[in-house]
């Protein structure tokens, strides 16, 4: 029964400053605020409150004020009051616990163990203001033959490429989990920046078709949105088999958030689940993905890089060697501090390995073995900053894909309840009034600003360490040094500890 579980935060009302101007009531969508015209003031239940902040931030008066509720379970280290929340509310519905966004719980953040080198006498650092600093990428198969014509003039066998200004991609995150305008807000400011973004797998809309020099479709279980017309129009195609947040498993999108558009876009039912199966039932073998990436290499005449998604997993240093080996141009691997609109709490919280170990060993097994420049990785999975942007190329990334660093640009408040379809800040909902609340015209905008600080960032970060291109600094772990890491986890990411 719910009523054994106590709200998790306090909406604090400073009645002086309270004027009753309704604000907050209408901005909640999840009903927390009213009037009582009896009492003749504005009330609050507690109990439905996500920590959204969207009151807090437009009160006019600032008279709100939300706070972590005090009344808590009695303290037991083994039986956490979380866990007895989630038993409380299993032993009430029957049903499996949904979560929003990426694992919150305290595993390591490695990305915040590792330091930086930089240059200083010797090899001095190179001032990114005054001096070349190349944070162009290519990515795609590197691994071709070098032939010239009859004339002796080079002739292009290079495979195709994606070309992005700074090593920085918008992930995949599917039309039907985010909003309309959310969409929009990354396509165009992919399009400004000259970089991708990614559909994900509930296909494209009809209005985004302008921006396809610019979108990365995916090919998922589900095949959602999937045709012709649809592989045609990307400038990349993605086949996902995995993503960080709930490896083994097949995506989830409730049916509440299966509007009439998004029902047309991803030629599925509306108001009904959609859940795509975990496994492609046409993928068995790495010979059965060979055979897939060559199909979409074939419909739309090799003109396209095709990557393949994977989530970081035990073994996902010998996935990366037979997709590499397959026929893909890009690997994108995905860790499990990946962000989703809907998971399993138990696969969120449980399954997946840290993006910087996964990438590590992914960059290792490829160079051991010779097939590196067969293919790009790209890496996903709680990049929160530029330095994270460098520490993953310097550890073997071509590029990094963001997505909850993105929709934290746009607004979202990681309130962590994507799947209820409520977002008060307009991002993952489908229902036209919260829709609204997100302009794409300021959304992009802040998009580009945010992509084009981290370019200033990494530039002054590269200058600092005296390598003046993202190429010089790919999979350079000499520029690296761990912090409070153990033997075993330094091996494994390639670095010495710091001081040595």
């Amino acid at each position: 029964m719910e009523e054994f579980i106590p709200e998790e935060y306090d909406v604090l009302r400073n009645a002086e400053l309270c004027i009753a101007c309704r604000v907050c009531e209408r901005q909640c969508s999840n009903e927390v605020h009213k009037f009582d015209k009896d009492l003749n003031r504005m009330i609050a239940d507690s109990a439905k409150c996500v920590n959204c902040h969207r009151c807090v931030s437009l009160c006019p008066t600032h008279a709100l004020k939300i706070v972590k509720n005090p009344d808590t379970f009695r303290e037991n280290y083994n039986w956490p009051s979380q866990a007895m929340k989630e038993i409380y509310r299993q032993a009430n519905s029957g049903g499996v616990l949904l979560s929003s966004m990426g694992n919150p719980n305290e595993y390591p953040v490695y990305f915040n163990k590792i330091l930086v080198n930089a240059s200083q006498v010797t090899n001095p650092p190179i001032d990114p203001l005054r001096e070349p600093m190349e944070t162009v990428v290519y990515l795609g198969k590197k691994d071709v033959e070098m032939k010239r014509d009859i004339n002796g003039r080079l002739v292009d066998t290079m495979p195709p490429q994606l070309k992005l200004s700074v090593p920085v991609m918008f992930s995949a995150m599917s039309y039907g989990s985010i909003s309309y305008n959310a969409h929009e807000a990354l396509a165009r400011a992919a399009e400004e920046l000259g970089i991708y973004y990614n559909t994900g797998e509930g296909g494209l809309h009809r209005d985004f078709y302008k921006y396809s020099k610019n979108t990365i479709v995916q090919v998922a279980s589900g095949r959602f949105g999937v045709h012709s017309e649809y592989l045609s129009a990307a400038a990349a195609i993605e086949i996902k088999m995995g993503q960080g947040a709930k490896p083994g498993i097949g995506g989830h999108l409730p049916g509440m958030k299966i509007s009439d558009e998004v029902s047309k876009t991803r030629m599925i039912p509306k108001g009904i689940d959609a859940i795509s199966p975990a496994p492609h039932h046409d993928i068995y073998s790495i010979e059965d993905l060979r055979q897939l990436i060559y199909t979409i290499k074939e419909a739309t005449a090799y003109s396209k890089p095709v990557i393949v998604k994977v989530a970081a997993v035990h073994n996902v240093a010998a996935i990366a060697s037979g997709i590499a080996r397959s026929g893909a141009d890009i690997i994108a691997i995905d860790g499990f501090r990946g962000g989703t609109g809907a998971a399993p709490t138990r696969i969120r919280d449980n399954v997946g390995i840290p993006i910087e170990l996964a990438l590590a060993q992914v960059d290792e097994r490829l160079r051991q073995e010779g097939i590196r420049d067969n293919v790009s990785i790209v890496v996903a999975g709680s990049v929160h900053s530029s330095a994270d942007v460098v520490k993953a190329i310097a550890l073997g990334a071509d590029a990094c894909y963001i997505g909850t660093a993105a929709l934290l640009a746009l607004g979202c408040h990681l309130c962590r309840s994507c799947h209820t379809g409520k977002c008060n800040w307009g991002i993952a909902t489908q229902r036209e009034d919260l829709v609204k609340r997100l302009n794409p015209d300021i959304g992009y905008k802040r998009l580009v600003n945010l992509v084009t600080a981290w370019g200033h960032e990494i530039q002054e970060m590269m200058g600092g360490m005296g390598i003046n291109s993202i190429e010089a600094l790919k999979g350079n772990r000499l520029m690296l040094r761990g912090v409070g890491l153990n033997e075993t986890e330094l091996r494994i990411l390639g670095i010495k500890h710091a001081g040595e």
